[in-house]
């Protein structure tokens, strides 16, 4: 199966680059570019592409709203978007992840790490690169002042709160199975469960949630 990937960023440079990495890969196509958020927006209605690379400081339409647009929690059918930036700022990465991102890069992260977010992306997972990771331990182990995280439909058990935990530390499924000595199909079971009790959408907004309800933080 082919990933077909849609590029926004307002340097033409910068388009080419990701454009150059991205089709070197075998299954990687890159359908379409656009140097703004409005025309991203526009052409990932029309093209439906299965991974959308959305830069964040763009004209007319940054990155973030045109996210919110395409995945945010009001989308029936939300598309995936992978979040790249050279600016690693805490208000960007939360903005991005709350509109509905599957993944946040920085533009230094380099081409293999690119080239994961996007296949993670693809496949319904998410991939937030390490150092933001590190930040968005920081800024959810802080009590949130806004609200109050929603509380599961039901408790959680015990292994949903051992998948929970390594979820929110950026474990791939691979990774969590080889952790807790089980099986892939059954981390996805988990995965499926917690997305049900919790209300999430994805795997971020499962660490968002561990990481708003203090499990992160101590």
């Amino acid at each position: 199966m082919t990933i077909r990937v849609l590029v926004a960023d307002d340097q033409e440079l910068v388009r080419t680059g990701f454009r150059m990495i991205l089709e070197v890969q075998p299954g990687i196509e890159v359908v379409g570019e656009a140097a703004d958020g409005v025309e991203a927006v526009e052409l990932a209605t029309t093209l439906r592409p299965d991974v959308c690379l959305f830069d964040i400081r763009m004209p007319r339409m940054d990155g973030i709203e045109a996210t919110r647009l395409l995945a945010g929690p009001d989308v029936a059918d939300p598309m995936a978007v992978v979040v790249i930036t050279t600016f690693d700022l805490d208000e960007y990465v939360h903005g991005a992840l709350k509109a509905g991102a599957r993944g946040f890069l920085l533009k230094d992260a380099g081409p293999d790490l690119l080239v994961q977010a996007i296949s993670a992306a693809a496949n319904g997972d998410a991939l937030i690169a390490p150092s933001v990771t590190a930040r968005l331990l920081e800024t959810f182990s802080e009590p949130a002042v806004t609200r109050e995280p929603a509380q599961p439909i039901d408790p959680l058990t015990s292994r949903e709160e051992e998948v929970l935990l390594t979820v929110a530390r950026g474990r791939s499924n691979a990774e969590i199975a080889d952790e807790l000595f089980i099986s892939l199909s059954t981390v996805k079971t988990h995965l499926a469960s917690l997305m049900a009790k919790l209300g999430a959408r994805n795997r971020v907004e499962i660490a968002m949630w561990a990481y708003e309800t203090g499990r992160m933080g101590g």
